[in-house]
Formats: structure tokens, sequence, C-alpha cells
């Protein structure tokens, strides 16, 4: 199955808002990892999808590289995706597969909670495309005013 997602993935003809690709061959920035995940879990809330993704070991061209990044690792981005979340989230999962003999790591995102962006570290982020930057006014609307919207009688 993860196989599968990794190919639907990398069949996409770039990243967008809800996609990321990372070479990240030993390592990668806590900070950066922080941003991506607030951005991807907003777009994926504004967009009504029940993930978003960042993949490691693969280069924004789709080439497969490979990541060396340790369960050790994982688990110390874990931490630091709760520590510095607000409200407090994590991944839903973190998926370790082999493609091209070469370890790739999905890390599985969850959209932002009806109604509440996600922050790191204060900040609220959103994508444009490839880009990455503070979540938009009419964005943070959207979100915010689904708590509105919602029929809790039903």
């Amino acid at each position: 199955m993860i196989e599968q997602i990794l190919s639907n993935l990398l069949s996409l003809s770039t990243e967008n808002e809800v996609v990321e690709f990372k070479e990240a061959k030993t390592q990668y920035s806590k900070e950066k990892l922080g941003e991506y995940f607030s951005a991807l879990s907003n777009e994926a809330n504004l967009k009504g999808l029940s993930q978003a993704w960042i993949v490691m070991g693969v280069k924004n061209d789709k080439t497969i590289v490979g990541t060396n990044i340790s369960d050790i690792q994982i688990n110390e981005f874990k931490h630091e995706i709760t520590q510095h979340t607000s409200p407090r989230s994590s991944f839903v999962n973190v998926h370790r597969t082999l493609r091209d003999g070469k370890n790739v790591l999905l890390f599985e995102i969850a959209p932002a909670p009806q109604g509440t962006p996600v922050c790191w570290k204060g900040h609220r982020y959103g994508r444009d495309g490839e880009s990455i930057g503070a979540l938009n006014d009419w964005e943070l609307d959207t979100i915010k005013a689904q708590i509105n919207t919602v029929d809790w009688s039903a």
C-alpha cells in the first residue's frame, strides 16, 4: 500500500500544496520540518484532504537518492513537532519503504482540525504551489469559519 502511495506521489508533475519532496540524505532541519508540517497540515484542511506528505530521500525532480535518517532521528522529529505545534500535533505515521534499493520515508500529516490552523512556534504557515510562507488572511479566515459552518445537531 505505501509503495502505491509513493508511486502516486512520484507521478505528480511537481510538488504542490500538500506534497513536499526532500533530499535529506542523512539529516533534516527540525525547524524547516516544523514549518512544512504547519503549512501542509493547513493546506490539507483547506483542500478537504485526509492527509499531506513530506517524502524524504527524494529530490525535487523526483530522483530517488535515499535517506539514512534513523528511527532515533524520526523520534526526535516527532518530539519536536509535538512540543512546538499548536494545537499539539504529530505525524499520523512515518512510513519507511524501499524504492530502487534505497530507503524512502513518507511522513503522513493529518489536516489541521476544523476551525483551527496548525501553528509552528506561534506562526501559521501555508503554501502557494511549492512555496512556503505565512498562511494568508483568506486561508486563515476560511479555516476559522469552519467552526461556524459545522452543524453539530446532525
